[in-house]
């Protein structure tokens, strides 16, 4: 009796955790999604990294974390009516001192809540180099755009099934820490999934990445739901067919039928951007776009922002102080450095270094849009 009494205790524990990770799991309702976006200032920012830091790394390791520009530059994109960033954050860090980063996190969004920002958290990305290391990074490669940006997790760790559990505690530390934190806005949880970094990395990268971060991603949504956070996840689908469903890649699947709200990247012309927002309406849930504007493909402030608002559809643009990323650059600039002479306009970015807008009229666009030049 004692033994069948504790193997129906050991299935009643066996249900109860999987019941809990069920409800740990699940996504929100579009009447739940919608509710959280009527409660939102209409949401516009900027893909933030400090001028000071070349990427990640160097925004969020201890020796080169730098609150003083930090605080500058945040009271600069609020000054032009900017109520949230988008930053990515890296395991490395995180893995080499979690209490440190969670330390420098906090301190992060007790300056950004001091100039009214509220950012979404990226935890992974898929873009540039596939090999980051800690400690001193590279200074940045003459006239080339990010040159020192680096994926998280690396080639080495993401071939790696093994070391998953890394990226699961890594995952469920920083979620976690700020789960109930109405500082953060969101949490994307992976940035360009499936970009393979054509023109730039491509033959570095494992030859199976795709297959991996598509069976990996559903795990990371899943680790972050486990925290209960209050804040909703996304990840944004960024090219194919947008049209239905079945039409999508497999990657762009995952994204949209896992995020609680839809997030996307559009670079395109206003009419391109307005095209693809129609598109994703059939999804009846919230929209950000948490990557457009890029002067020399067409899109601007002046063009893109107002079809934004019409629309309601949250509006971050890529940077905001030109500085060590040299996103001001264009992307051919990996083809053919701006060395001896530089492009006739600024591909991304909002502000010199000195604080000037690169373009006046931008400025009191985006202060006209947000109502903050009333």
């Amino acid at each position: 009796m004692r033994r069948m009494a504790r193997a129906v205790c050991g299935l009643i524990v066996l249900a109860m955790m999987l019941t809990g990770a069920a409800q740990a799991q699940q996504r929100w309702t579009e009447a739940e999604a919608n509710a959280w976006y009527a409660r939102q200032p209409w949401p516009v920012g900027a893909d933030f990294l400090p001028s000071t830091a070349i990427n990640e790394l160097e925004m969020w390791q201890a020796e080169t974390f730098d609150p003083t520009t930090l605080d500058r530059e945040l009271g600069w994109a609020e000054g032009v009516g900017m109520n949230t960033m988008r930053v990515f954050l890296h395991n490395l860090v995180w893995e080499q001192d979690p209490k440190g980063f969670t330390e420098r996190m906090n301190t992060f969004l007790t300056i950004a809540a001091r100039h009214h920002i509220r950012p979404v958290f990226v935890l992974f990305d898929s873009c540039w180099d596939p090999y980051p290391k800690l400690g001193p990074q590279h200074p940045p490669i003459p006239g080339v755009h990010n040159s020192g940006w680096v994926q998280a997790p690396g080639a080495e760790m993401l071939s790696d099934a093994a070391q998953y559990p890394r990226l699961e505690k890594y995952v469920k530390g920083v979620v976690g820490a700020f789960a109930k934190d109405d500082r953060v806005l969101a949490w994307d949880v992976w940035n360009e999934p499936d970009n393979t970094n054509e023109g730039s990395y491509n033959a570095h990268e494992p030859k199976n990445k795709v297959a991996l971060v598509l069976a990996l991603l559903p795990q990371v949504f899943a680790w972050a739901r486990e925290e209960h956070p209050t804040q909703p996840l996304t990840s944004g689908v960024w090219h194919g067919d947008w049209s239905a469903l079945e039409k999508m890649p497999p990657m762009a699947r995952v994204q949209i039928e896992q995020s609680d709200v839809i997030s996307f990247h559009n670079y395109g012309w206003p009419e391109d951007f307005e095209a693809h927002v129609k598109l994703l309406e059939q999804f009846h849930r919230p929209l950000i776009a948490t990557e457009y504007m890029a002067r020399g493909a067409g899109s601007t402030f002046d063009t893109v922002l107002p079809v934004a608002k019409k629309y309601h559809v949250g509006a971050i643009n890529w940077g905001l102080v030109a500085g060590k990323s040299q996103t001001y650059l264009p992307w051919d600039s990996w083809q053919r450095p701006y060395v001896l002479q530089q492009p006739p306009i600024w591909f991304h970015d909002v502000f010199y270094a000195d604080g000037r807008p690169y373009r006046e009229r931008e400025a009191e666009i985006l202060r006209e849009l947000t109502g903050r030049g009333k």
